[in-house]
C-alpha cells in the first residue's frame, strides 16, 4: 500500500481519518496546517497528500502551489468549498481529485486508490511512444514534450492525454474516458472530463481557443487529431 500524507487542520478528521486508512494498509503522516505539511512533505517523501484548504499559516492552495514546483506527486483536495470556481482552481493548481465535504471515508478511499493507480500504471502490451505533430509522448517514462519543450502535467492529466492519443483521429465519449482514466467508481462525474480537457488545452495548446490537438465533436465526445 501507499504512504500518504493527511494536510487537514481538523484533528478529529484526520486521527478518524488516519485510523480508517491505516487500516486499510496505508501509512500515514499528518499535519495541522500547510506550512508543517510541506514540512512533512519533505522528510516523509509520501506517495500520494490529501491535502484541506482553508487552514492557518499557509492555505491549501499555497500548499499545492509548492508542491507542484518540486513533484508531480498525485494531490487530492478535501475540502467543504464546493463552488465550481473553487474546484476549477484546485485543478488549475494540478489537484488529481477534489472531493467535498461531507464525503464517506470508503468513498475518499476508492478514490485514493484510483487516483494510486493511474499515477503508478503502465501498460507494456500497448505502444509506449505516441507522436502526433509536434507532441511526442513517452509513456514508460512520463513525460511531455512539445516542439522539443518538455511540458509537466499531472498524472491524471497524463493519463487523459494518453488515452486520447491512443485513440488519435476516433470520437471518444466522456463516459469511456472517465471510465478509462479515473475508474469505474467514478461512473457519472463527466465534469471531471470537461475540467481536464480545459487544463490540457492550457498546457498543451499554442491557442487554447483554437486548439491544435484536443477537439469537441459537440454532443459527442473529443477528438485527439493534429
Amino acid at each position: 500500500m501507499a504512504k500518504l500524507l493527511l494536510i487537514d487542520d481538523d484533528e478529529s478528521l484526520t486521527e478518524l481519518l488516519g485510523n480508517f486508512l491505516a487500516h486499510q494498509g496505508h501509512t500515514i503522516g499528518v499535519a495541522h496546517d500547510g506550512s508543517d505539511g510541506l514540512r512533512q512533505f519533505f522528510t516523509q517523501q509520501p506517495d500520494m497528500v490529501v491535502l484541506d484548504v482553508t487552514m492557518p499559516h499557509r492555505n491549501g492552495w499555497e500548499t499545492l502551489e509548492r508542491i507542484r514546483e518540486m513533484s508531480d506527486l498525485p494531490v487530492i483536495m478535501l475540502t467543504a468549498r464546493d463552488e465550481e470556481s473553487d474546484i476549477l482552481h484546485g485543478f488549475s493548481l494540478g489537484a488529481d481529485d477534489y472531493v467535498t465535504k461531507p464525503f464517506s471515508f470508503a468513498q475518499l478511499s476508492a478514490r485514493i486508490n484510483a487516483v494510486l493507480g493511474r499515477a503508478g500504471r503502465t501498460q507494456d502490451d500497448e505502444q509506449l511512444h505516441l507522436k502526433h505533430g509536434g507532441l511526442e509522448v513517452d509513456v514508460s517514462t512520463k513525460r511531455v514534450w512539445r516542439d522539443d519543450e518538455m511540458i509537466a502535467l499531472t498524472p491524471t492529466e497524463f493519463k487523459l492525454l494518453v488515452a486520447l492519443m491512443r485513440r488519435a483521429g476516433e470520437v471518444v465519449s466522456p463516459e469511456e474516458l472517465v471510465s478509462e482514466v479515473w475508474g469505474e467508481q467514478y461512473a457519472g462525474e463527466i465534469g471531471h472530463v470537461r475540467r481536464y480537457v480545459w487544463h490540457l488545452r492550457k498546457k498543451l495548446e499554442p491557442d487554447s481557443e483554437n486548439p491544435t490537438y484536443i477537439h469537441n465533436e459537440r454532443g459527442f465526445g473529443y477528438r485527439f487529431q493534429v
